[in-house]
């Protein structure tokens, strides 16, 4: 089977190009698809073949609140028919990406060994909008096998300043 990424670029693109500047508005709802989507026994009554297209569709308007701009509802529908609905979480994925890359935001995920507090967050997003280069939105995971410090995963790049990688690089180091 092809990758799931291979198979929600088209839906994501398309919906992309029909929203136009209206794109930002779709992120949230589009969102909440994919979480239902994710959803292993949403998942399971979609496969049911005793479940037709028209149930499921109305079961994920449902959990989106009931009324989709008509534009998801097209992708909704497009989905469900084509088999693909496993594949809403990538689309929604990609859709985001497509929509942060017009506004030239990226999402940042910042992993720290402790909590940060907003303030040390705004510090810490000033210094790394500088590095990157670009406005991020940043969401914040706590990973205590990190001891100190944080890393940060920006796209494809990551930027390592924890207590571990630095031991690992001593370790390198060491045994070269």
């Amino acid at each position: 089977m092809a990758e799931l990424a291979t198979i929600a670029r088209p839906y994501a693109e398309a919906l992309f190009q029909s929203a136009g500047a209206d794109a930002a508005p779709l992120k949230a709802p589009l969102a909440t698809l994919a979480a239902a989507a994710s959803n292993a026994e949403l998942r399971q009554f979609a496969d049911n073949p005793k479940a037709d297209a028209n149930q499921v569709f109305d079961v994920l308007a449902g959990v989106a609140g009931g009324s989709l701009d008509p534009k998801l509802a097209n992708l909704l529908r497009a989905v469900i028919d084509n088999g693909r609905l496993a594949a809403l979480p990538e689309i929604a994925a990609q859709f985001q990406a497509l929509v942060n890359s017009r506004s030239g935001v990226s999402d940042a995920t910042v992993f720290s060994a402790f909590a940060i507090d907003d303030g040390q967050l705004a510090e810490v997003m000033a210094a790394l909008e500088k590095r990157f280069a670009r406005k991020l939105n940043a969401t914040v995971q706590i990973a205590p096998e990190l001891i100190g410090g944080i890393r940060v995963v920006v796209g494809d790049e990551v930027l390592d300043t924890s207590v571990r990688a630095r031991l690992e690089q001593m370790k390198v180091a060491l045994t070269a």
